[in-house]
């Protein structure tokens, strides 16, 4: 057996071929885990979200704006860290849902493309 990688809450191992995920637990989180949902997957083609949390320092686009791929779009700032979000593909701005000066967090919607 391998272990190809620790991942949050256990290791990624291989054997003969097979990869499988196994989670490394406490008696008291496996009895709470059936508890937990899974997180929701996002779909981030549409929008722009911050990825961490943070203040919005600027905004360099306003709704209508077209952008291209690698267009800076604003500047969330993190620990003391500006960090610069950019395009991922070309589109038109539909509505911008976070002003400067507003604390984001995690995941909160910023920008909206139109589909």
């Amino acid at each position: 057996m391998q272990v190809l990688e620790r991942t949050d809450g256990g290791y990624s191992l291989q054997l003969r071929g097979a990869r499988r995920h196994v989670a490394v637990r406490t008696m008291r989180e496996h009895s709470l885990s059936r508890h937990m949902l899974p997180k929701a997957k996002l779909d981030l083609s549409k929008v722009l979200v911050s990825p961490m949390p943070g203040k919005l320092v600027s905004l360099d686009v306003e709704e209508g704006d077209a952008v291209v791929d690698g267009q800076a779009l604003c500047v969330v700032e993190a620990m003391k860290m500006q960090n610069v979000l950019r395009a991922q593909a070309a589109g038109v701005v539909s509505s911008v849902r976070a002003r400067p000066g507003e604390t984001l967090m995690v995941d909160q919607v910023i920008l909206e493309f139109q589909g």
